[in-house]
């Protein structure tokens, strides 16, 4: 057998043995691209640097693009929506400051809040899962609930005695959306609950709020005036305030975002 030959079977063996510790270390992504490279003739002209350069790139892409699905996944916001897309031609209130305020992602690293309100159809729910898309793509963790789903669930860890951990977990969620906010008058144990989770966030995450009720009606729904002090005390006087007005959306173009039977599969926001 010729050196040239011993040669290459060895660099072949190398390159095997490397593959297979890079899918040992789940670097997959990586052992694709050095197999990848293997096959390309002018490779060669690139230093070793250059081309462990090019695989770290691709692993840390692949890397950063299973966080955000899993963020995503995780979220479990019923619009697959983005800021991009967001319709601000449709007369309705939207402001474009705010919403490039919104954008931006400071208002959750400085533990700030958004109140989304204004009639059925109008867009809030697909404005939030919007701006909870935005800040899931910028690595804060997201979840999306609607209120009475919230306190369902809250009701049920009690009884298996998980709410610590629920609530742990609830004040440990960079930004959480409550959509459907105050549509029904809360009972005493919610109200209970509700202020577990408003006052673990306060001051550490941040909340969207999405909701047809008018703010001078949450009192009420709430119900115990102390309570609804105290809940709106940490909800509102730091929150950006989007008023929506106009027309239903759903009624000029069909199903659209704030129906809660609608899947929300577009991107696009319903015009």
């Amino acid at each position: 057998m010729s050196v040239d030959r011993a040669t290459f079977i060895e660099e072949i063996a190398m390159q095997q043995q490397t593959l297979e510790k890079l899918h040992a270390m789940r670097l997959s992504t990586m052992a694709d691209a050095l197999r990848d490279q293997s096959q390309q003739p002018e490779i060669g002209r690139l230093s070793f640097d250059e081309r462990l350069a090019l695989l770290v790139d691709v692993q840390h892409s692949a890397m950063l693009n299973t966080a955000l699905a899993q963020r995503l996944k995780r979220a479990g916001m019923r619009q697959t929506a983005c800021v991009e897309n967001l319709d601000l031609r449709t007369p309705r209130g939207l402001d474009r400051g705010t919403i490039a305020a919104l954008a931006s992602g400071q208002w959750i690293r400085q533990h700030r809040n958004a109140l989304i309100i204004g009639p059925a159809g109008i867009g809030k729910s697909w404005i939030s899962c919007a701006l909870g898309n935005r800040a899931a793509r910028d690595g804060f963790s997201v979840l999306y609930k609607r209120l009475s789903r919230l306190l369902d669930d809250l009701a049920v860890a009690r009884l298996h005695g998980r709410q610590a951990r629920a609530l742990t977990t609830l004040a440990r969620t960079r930004l959480l959306i409550l959509d459907d906010w105050a549509m029904v008058k809360l009972t005493a144990e919610q109200r209970r609950d509700l202020m577990e989770v408003i006052d673990d966030r306060h001051g550490r995450a941040s909340t969207i709020i999405a909701t047809q009720v008018p703010l001078d009606r949450w009192h009420d729904m709430i119900g115990d005036p102390t309570y609804a002090d105290a809940i709106l005390d940490r909800l509102v006087h730091n929150a950006y305030r989007i008023d929506l007005k106009g027309d239903s959306m759903r009624r000029r173009d069909g199903p659209a975002d704030d129906d809660p039977g609608d899947g929300g599969a577009e991107n696009d926001e319903p015009r």
